[in-house]
């Protein structure tokens, strides 16, 4: 089974920047897609971006195009979200999330992953 862990949440000022990464280990070969998903307090887990693992196909979600942005290395399993301009609406606890199945399910639904780390918190005070 993959094992997903996140890092590099924290406190940032409206307007800032943070990286999150994500570092997937055991059978890595086969993952298809990797992604980026966060929950608010009271809210459902919501899609961020995504990417596939071999040919870096990207994806996301309208509220943060132009201003995260999704990569890979592959040589490390790392997983990373650069987040610019960061808002108040942003903070959440982030997940990364990945599969190994080709599916027809949306990949934007967390029905897509099957693997999923435990989540960093991202907080952009007011």
């Amino acid at each position: 089974q993959v094992q997903l862990v996140e890092s590099g949440g924290g406190l940032v000022q409206a307007g800032g920047s943070l990286r999150l990464s994500c570092a997937a280990s055991g059978p890595t070969f086969n993952i298809v897609r990797v992604g980026w998903f966060r929950q608010a307090p009271g809210k459902e887990r919501e899609f961020v971006a995504s990417i596939t693992w071999i040919g870096g196909t990207t994806n996301y979600a309208d509220s943060v195009k132009d201003r995260f942005t999704i990569s890979r290395d592959n040589a490390k399993n790392t997983l990373y979200l650069q987040m610019n301009s960061l808002k108040p609406e942003d903070t959440a606890v982030y997940f990364c999330a990945a599969t190994q199945r080709y599916t027809q399910v949306s990949l934007s639904s967390v029905s897509h992953y099957e693997y999923w780390g435990q989540g960093t918190q991202v907080t952009v005070p007011s």
